[in-house]
């Protein structure tokens, strides 16, 4: 990927296990196991940065990670953005940083995540409170698209949004009172492609 640059697909798939074992068959190479993140996003008390689909967010994986995105521009469904994102020593203070400069808790989210690489592209398998997506970060939209294509996903599936915003368009159509996107909020709760907007790429 180029240096501050994020050019990435999302695909809402029904079976991680193919797209693992489809994987290891081209050759893919597992760079980060299995992991749960839990992110925080931030925004001002005028919720400027939403407005501009601007991005602020702390992480917690295997490390603490401090990450700013830009609006993103929309190409055949691949999605380009600025990003920058570095390693911070402490997650608390650097909440209590980002509180102390007037930002404010917007979202809290989780998701599991299995990380591998082939030929410099990034392929992502995440396990969502709402369901399960294949993400697929690299240089250009058609290396991305070309790699769709091998492991036998649909492109014109790509969903057009980040996974919040798939969140903020299931709590409006299922009309959830919960603000958090946490596999707690969604114990007992079935979610449908439908119901998120979006069409199954593995389907």
């Amino acid at each position: 990927m180029s240096e501050g640059q994020e050019t990435e697909v999302k695909l809402y798939v029904q079976d991680l296990k193919r797209i693992e074992t489809s994987l290891n068959e081209l050759g893919a190479r597992l760079i980060q196991a299995r992991v749960l993140e839990m992110n925080t996003r931030f925004d001002l008390p005028d919720a400027g940065l939403s407005a501009q689909k601007r991005v602020l967010r702390l992480r917690q994986d295997t490390a603490a990670r401090l990450t700013y995105k830009s609006g993103n521009k929309n190409d055949q469904g691949v999605l380009s953005r600025e990003e920058i994102e570095f390693v911070v020593e402490d997650f608390e203070k650097a909440r209590q940083f980002l509180e102390a400069l007037g930002y404010q808790k917007l979202l809290y989210y989780e998701k599991y995540r299995a990380t591998y690489e082939l030929e410099e592209t990034h392929i992502m398998l995440d396990e969502l409170p709402y369901g399960n997506f294949v993400e697929i970060e690299g240089e250009t939209t058609q290396s991305i698209q070309a790699l769709t294509r091998q492991l036998n996903l649909d492109p014109e599936a790509a969903a057009a949004t980040s996974y919040t915003g798939l969140f903020e368009r299931l709590r409006r159509t299922l009309n959830l009172s919960f603000q958090d996107l946490s596999f707690a909020n969604f114990a007992g709760i079935n979610v449908s492609a439908s119901d998120l907007g979006v069409r199954v790429a593995d389907g």
